[in-house]
């Protein structure tokens, strides 16, 4: 029961009053300071009241739990040493990290307990020792790995063409070796050196990404920005193509170069996600993913729509037509391709004047250039315009948690032995088994001094303030005389408590 009321304090809007409703519910725990303390029960979602505040984004409640955790070591004048317990705050040995369920959460107040002391002093402590370190060569493997596919690609193995021609519109000269006479000469040793690679890239790839998608859950995992959850299935989709292109190459069958393109489209897509640890290029990487899965997604079922009309429209004009003297439209998949085309303007409209052309073709381009290009594509630029000045003001908030949920992924796939335990002990200091995060704190007298002196200039405010409230209620039924005296007494009130403002600062000087 005395647990349940902690979590329901967390979620109380007076933030005073639960705060000292906690602090009298714990005072009656008889062992707030063993294992069995009402703080460490969990709720049915294994969160403490901690978590719980963190999760919600409770920056009171939080600072008032980190304040009753803190212990201060030695002050020397504007210099103080304090330790931070970082008992459900370090993600090391947790299953539920504390800051994994901040970064995971939907709530922007959420976030903005990383700014806070002691989390955004141990974020920057894991990430500049061993995360950006860890992350930059994380990187430069990928792509390391990334060009070692690519030349595999590039130099598959091909034989030229043996077999007739079936239409003059047949441009093949080259066709895919059989599993026997792929692997003969040297040349092909080092590309079978190569595709092994890859092939044991993407099974790592699998290997490092299934825990977590059972681990967090595939909605959570997929559709959360900050956890990367689109390049999750970038890199996923990329280990798949690059089995099944293996699984095509041994079974001689034809047609791998379409998995193949695939992977190679998605695999150096993913090199994206890896802009995240830079603050030059990670906010960026967050407004082109807001753009896409938000207004390009809904963009393209206007623009699918729009395509399938018109290209029908172009194939059932041409239909008749001679192909060689126009073949954008010759078939409908060609069609659908050229209209798609024209869409973007990557072309201009095609035309033959050594022919005449129906006339039907004229009325039905006049049509399309005028709702693709006058109309849709600004459609489009406006809605990006929109995302971008929404985005802009959360973007760099959204970077530092990204930051985070990469500091925590690296340290769990990492190995103990490449990521030691941020801290020191309880034991140097007499205060048990716990982790503590040393921070020493400054305190500028000059700040205090200047905050006394403001507290006196709204002191004497507050008072000039309610003795002119008082003037003008006496004075109530007769305010049409006293408008200007009203004035005149304002201005005389705020005078002197500007003089009286000013003869406190140079008497304290």
């Amino acid at each position: 029961l005395g647990n349940t009321v902690l979590h329901i304090l967390v979620l109380q809007p007076n933030k005073t009053f639960a705060c000292h409703m906690y602090s009298l519910i714990l005072s009656y725990d008889k062992n707030r300071d063993g294992p069995g303390s009402l703080e460490l029960i969990a709720n049915n979602e294994g969160l403490t009241p901690f978590k719980l505040a963190g999760v919600e984004g409770n920056t009171v409640m939080f600072q008032y739990l980190m304040q009753k955790r803190k212990h201060n070591i030695w002050s020397f004048g504007p210099l103080t040493t304090v330790l931070y317990d970082l008992t459900e705050i370090d993600s090391w040995a947790e299953d539920q990290s504390f800051l994994e369920l901040i970064v995971s959460t939907k709530k922007r107040e959420a976030r903005q307990i990383l700014d806070l002391t002691p989390v955004k002093e141990l974020v920057s402590l894991k990430w500049n020792m061993y995360g950006r370190p860890y992350f930059c060569f994380l990187a430069l493997f990928y792509i390391l790995y990334m060009v070692c596919f690519t030349m595999c690609c590039v130099y598959r193995p091909l034989k030229p063409r043996t077999g007739n021609r079936t239409s003059s519109r047949d441009n093949t000269i080259y066709v895919q070796k059989m599993l026997q006479e792929s692997y003969l000469t040297y040349e092909d040793e080092l590309r079978l050196v190569g595709e092994l690679i890859t092939v044991i890239g993407a099974v790592v790839i699998l290997v490092l990404e299934i825990p977590d998608i059972l681990r967090v859950g595939a909605a959570k995992y997929f559709g959360q920005t900050i956890l990367g959850g689109p390049f999750h299935i970038i890199v996923i989709t990329y280990a798949c193509m690059i089995l099944v292109t293996m699984v095509m190459r041994l079974t001689s069958t034809n047609g791998e170069v379409v998995p193949m393109s695939f992977a190679l489209v998605l695999g150096w897509c993913n090199v994206m996600y890896f802009a995240r640890g830079f603050q030059m290029l990670g906010p960026f990487t967050i407004m082109i993913q807001k753009m896409i899965f938000g207004d390009l997604m809904r963009f393209c079922w206007l623009m699918a729509v729009v395509i399938l009309g018109f290209a029908s429209a172009f194939y059932i004009i041409f239909q008749t037509e001679n192909p060689e003297n126009l073949g954008q439209f010759y078939n409908y998949p060609m069609s659908l391709f050229t209209t798609f085309e024209l869409f973007l303007t990557i072309i201009d409209g095609p035309a033959n004047y050594d022919v005449d052309l129906p006339f039907m073709y004229s009325v039905v381009y006049f049509a399309f250039a005028i709702i693709a290009t006058l109309l849709m594509l600004n459609l489009l630029i406006a809605m990006m315009g929109d995302t971008h000045w929404r985005v802009a003001h959360e973007r760099d908030e959204l970077w530092r948690a990204q930051v985070v949920a990469t500091t925590v992924m690296l340290e769990r796939k990492l190995p103990r032995c490449l990521w030691p335990r941020s801290g020191v002990c309880g034991r140097e200091y007499g205060l048990g088994d716990r982790w503590y995060l040393r921070i020493e704190d400054r305190v500028d007298p000059n700040k205090q001094k200047m905050m006394r002196y403001t507290e006196a200039f709204k002191a004497q405010d507050r008072d000039t303030y309610e003795k002119g409230l008082e003037k003008l209620e006496i004075s109530r039924d007769i305010l049409y005389k006293k408008e200007p005296s009203a004035l005149s007494l304002s201005r005389s009130t705020s005078r002197t408590s500007s003089h009286r403002g000013w003869e406190i600062l140079r008497r304290n000087t």
